[in-house]
């Protein structure tokens, strides 16, 4: 997850605040000291993946094949009483906060131009026609002023000034994020040939509609190679040997996380020495963390892997999602995310020794957040090298060096794990329209996905299966249109031969069905979302476990089950000491006989029907936290489409049914927060229009026209 504010912020400011400013002369020199834009091309790319080594050698032999799977739904009984204990213990502290879920932004969303209601949908990824036309007229005055001739170091300061001025964000954290994301936007944006349109639908997505643009369509070439005949799949055999894998995903670790620091300093990130003493009772920051805008304190990522060593010790192997570093993301810099990396790989080591991990990247690892340039990006200055270097030498400890080639050059790649089974790790960093080196040309950045389909095709001939495992999923509004479209395309070519997805990023417990583009009533794979470490922010804190079907003649490599343990930050704060627990196990919980593609869709259909079982899940979904508010029908159907969408920006043909389905059970069709939300769209496009005809402003800055 990440605090998303670096270049759209920056367009933003400058670009709404600009317009509150009366007849700005700036406007009027459009005739002169007019900059062409730079003709940049992408160098070629020479790279020749069937040439280099690939991993064909098992790399671990699992000590432990006889797990305890969790209880079957035929031992549901037991679970309810357990639960009901649960409930009598601590009945108070889980239902004594009763706080409503709704935005902190709603009573200021008028002022400023709805700014406030911008800010928090670029922070969430919950885009609507709002940020959309924000984003154009922040996009349109920015190339404006890169036409005019301003220099670089000009435009940053007029966007520290605006972000200052209209208190956007603290003056240190405008300084920060001018001075870390500048320059590489300005770069970028000086560079592309298209306008407002264009860029906005790139990184908005569906509220900015879907604007051609011949840079960002492509497609991946499949070999000719006829689709193996799809045959139903059976479920796992009860009782047959099993892997017992962990999860664990974006810690955010915060190593100057302080105890009693100002947890509500109205900046992306709180709890912090230098965030200065509370200023109101309650207002500190616990010990073990806090529900506000804070990452996790060092002392609870060691009682957690502790917890984990200690009570988990037949773990064969771990999947680790990435996102390590805080959210901190104005005061980065280079040589403290390495550090964190270095020093949460020795943790993980120390604690998990003889341990296969397989970890991906995630997208706060780099410095600026968001920025993983393609390697045609060679510059020093911007080439992404350093962490990648850095990542082969950390990662080695864990995976074979045959694998150092493809972590170097994209940090993504291939192992076989046992005879017949590979894990493929990805860097979804490529998919990030956060990432804003790809507006230069997204088309298969590193080849990584031609890359991943001869992985694929190769593991099709050898009889392999197949897991991927990466940060950001595929089906997230995070990632790109074109580029998820792909993805989806080749889980369908090859859904035989993968068997299940592992992703983190959202910090929400969670999970995303894939279908036949050609029949969407089929379910072909299932993603698995795990929750966050850290409860930034309303969240309790979790990991996930999983029982994978094992080494036998009849084994299908599908997850047999998963649950979720979870640490509640509220109790561990009030007694001073944390206790892990087993919030869930999915059969038992959703009564599901097995955990295959098709069931997953059974109960997507379920969770439509029966509220009782949409607020179970919502209640899963959160961890359980006692911030998680009431979900009404605009939620219930964002996170029930969520399920669905393995596709992203394409919630329109995945998600129409149930849509429909929701408003048909509910006696009122729109609630109250969506007609707000409606309206204040609705006022943000009207605003928006009146400039053009006070000042004059041509369409072009605007990128209305």
């Amino acid at each position: 997850m990440v605090i998303r504010l670096p270049w759209l912020l920056q367009a933003v400011t400058l670009g709404l605040t600009i317009i509150l400013v009366s007849g700005n002369p700036l406007f009027l020199q459009t005739g002169r000291n007019i900059k062409p834009v730079i003709k940049w091309s992408q160098p070629m790319d020479t790279w020749n993946w069937t040439e280099e080594p690939r991993n064909d050698e098992a790399l671990f032999s699992p000590s432990n094949f006889t797990h305890k799977l969790p209880p079957t739904a035929n031992e549901t009984e037991l679970i309810a009483h357990m639960a009901a204990l649960k409930r009598n213990y601590s009945r108070l502290l889980w239902d004594s906060d009763k706080s409503s879920n709704l935005p902190l932004f709603v009573d200021k969303a008028l002022k400023l131009l709805n700014l406030k209601q911008v800010y928090y949908e670029v922070e969430h990824s919950v885009m609507s026609k709002v940020s959309c036309t924000a984003c154009k007229a922040g996009a349109g005055l920015l190339q404006h002023y890169m036409r005019l001739g301003k220099s670089k170091e000009e435009i940053n300061k007029m966007i520290y000034k605006f972000c200052v001025s209209l208190n956007i964000q603290s003056a240190r954290v405008c300084d920060g994020i001018t001075r870390l994301f500048g320059s590489e936007v300005i770069y970028v944006l000086t560079r592309v040939t298209y306008g407002p349109d264009e860029i906005c639908s790139f990184v908005i997505g569906d509220a900015c509609g879907d604007v051609y643009n011949p840079y960002h369509e492509w497609e991946v070439a499949f070999p000719p190679v006829p689709k193996p005949p799809r045959h139903d799949l059976e479920a796992p055999i009860e009782k047959a040997p099993s892997f017992k894998v962990l999860q664990i995903s974006d810690t955010h670790f915060d190593p100057y996380y302080a105890e009693g620091s100002n947890a509500e300093c109205n900046e992306p990130l709180c709890c912090r020495a230098s965030n200065g003493p509370a200023l109101t009772p309650g207002g500190g920051a616990g010990r073990w963390g806090d529900y506000r805008k804070c990452d996790t304190p060092k002392r609870t990522i060691d009682h957690m892997l502790k917890h984990i060593a200690d009570t988990h010790t037949d773990i064969d192997y771990i999947l680790w999602t990435g996102d390590l570093p805080p959210h901190d993301v104005w005061n980065q810099t280079k040589e403290e995310n390495l550090k964190v990396l270095q020093e949460t790989v020795a943790q993980m080591s120390d604690m998990f020794p003889g341990v296969p991990i397989f970890p991906a990247l995630g997208n706060h690892e780099s410095s600026p957040v968001n920025s993983f340039p393609p390697p045609y990006i060679s510059s020093p200055d911007s080439n992404i090298g350093w962490l990648y270097n850095e990542l082969d030498a950390q990662w080695r400890r864990w995976l074979p060096a045959g694998v150092s080639h493809t972590i170097r050059r994209g940090a993504f790649y291939s192992v076989l794990v046992r005879p017949g089974f590979r894990i493929i790790s990805l860097n979804m960093n490529y998919c990030n329209n956060k990432n804003w080196w790809l507006l230069l040309n997204s088309t298969d950045p590193a080849t990584e996905l031609q890359w991943l389909i001869y992985e694929l095709q190769s593991a099709e001939f050898s009889g392999e299966k197949v897991h991927i495992i990466g940060h950001i999923p595929p089906g997230h509004s995070d990632c790109l249109k074109v580029w998820s479209r792909n993805y989806y395309a080749i889980i369908n070519r090859y859904e035989s031969t993968i068997t299940a997805q592992f992703f983190g990023h959202t910090h929400f417990d969670e999970f995303e069905v894939f279908y036949d583009p050609n029949d969407l009533g089929r379910a072909t794979s299932i993603a698995y979302v795990g929750p966050s470490v850290s409860p930034y922010y309303d969240l309790n804190l979790g990991y996930r476990i999983y029982y994978v079907d094992g080494d036998h003649d009849a084994t299908t490599r599908l997850v047999v089950d998963h649950e979720t343990w979870i640490m509640n930050l509220k109790e561990a704060n009030l007694f001073g000491y944390p206790i892990w627990y087993k919030l869930y196990s999915a059969r038992s919980a959703y009564m599901m006989s097995a955990l295959r593609p098709d069931d997953w869709d059974r109960f997507i259909d379920n969770m439509t029907e029966k509220e009782d079982l949409f607020n179970l899940y919502h209640k899963h979904y959160w961890k359980n936290s006692p911030r998680r508010g009431i979900c009404d029908g605009e939620c219930r159907k964002r996170l029930i489409c969520d399920a669905r969408s393995g596709r992203s920006h394409d919630r329109r043909a995945l998600c129409v049914n149930i849509e429909a389905r929701i408003d048909g059970a509910s006696p009122t069709p729109q609630t109250w927060r969506a007609w707000f939300y409606n309206g204040l769209s609705v006022s943000m496009s009207m605003l928006m229009q009146i400039p053009q005809v006070a000042y004059q402003i041509p369409k072009f800055v605007m990128g209305l026209g």
